[in-house]
């Protein structure tokens, strides 16, 4: 988005900029497919793309994207994707 990064798949895993709480919660739940990715002094999160459908893949690139974008453009897309 712009000079903003949000995904990254430089091979068999992506590396996505979620919502802390929720990638928190992934990292405890899902370990065998999320893990920490240290960007800065911050953590992305590593996602090995063979564990995951392309729906739940398709919801986790929305939410990083809507990490990077203002609220004003991210809040119209979110809540036509919940309808």
């Amino acid at each position: 988005m712009g000079k903003k990064t949000f995904a990254l798949v430089p091979n068999d895993r992506a590396i996505l900029k979620l919502d802390k709480g929720h990638q928190e919660l992934l990292f405890e739940i899902r370990p065998e497919t999320f893990s920490k990715c240290p960007v800065a002094t911050v953590y992305w999160s590593y996602v090995e793309l063979a564990h995951l459908d392309a729906d739940e893949l398709a919801g986790l690139v929305l939410e990083a994207w809507s990490q990077v974008v203002p609220k004003k453009v991210s809040r119209p897309v979110l809540e036509a994707a919940k309808a």
